[in-house]
């Protein structure tokens, strides 16, 4: 019997800033949102604020502009209901692509649309989350406050 290998969990918790943020409009436009509605999102996601509670797997995850807050609650390698930046409801499933990044597949549950997905990734201290349509991927750097 081998002896279990312990993986020490990488901590998401705290309160995120965004320091940095590439290719967001062109996300929005890879995802067909029109271009008055991408005007309005990219100024009020200019500046979100990420808070994260985690415990153990388990992940709370709550993000607010000054035009929306999204929460979402999820378990690693367990399915759950959340949208798409452009709002759509879909199916997802977040597991561990390394020690220190998760990667979440999304599945519409209606009409057709990019094939999406997000990471978030702890890299020194700073979390990396990047958001992906098709071959279209937009990247924010966040800072804990």
């Amino acid at each position: 019997l081998k002896p279990e290998r312990r993986i020490k969990m990488p901590n998401f918790a705290g309160t995120w800033k965004m320091k940095s943020s590439e290719n967001f409009e062109e996300l929005l436009k890879a995802l067909g949102v029109n271009a008055m509605l991408r005007k309005v999102a990219c100024a009020a996601a200019s500046k979100p604020l990420v808070e994260i509670r985690q415990n153990g797997e388990q992940f709370y995850i709550k993000t607010s502009t000054t035009v929306r807050t999204t929460e979402i609650n999820f378990q690693i390698g367990q399915e759950f209901n959340e949208e798409t930046v452009d709002g759509r409801k879909c199916k997802s499933l977040a597991t561990w692509e390394t020690e220190n990044k998760i990667t979440c597949r999304q599945t519409l549950l209606d009409g057709n649309g990019p094939k999406t997905y997000w990471t978030r990734e702890l890299r020194g201290d700073e979390l990396i989350l990047v958001f992906g349509a098709d071959d279209v991927v937009c990247t924010r750097i966040y800072v804990r406050e």
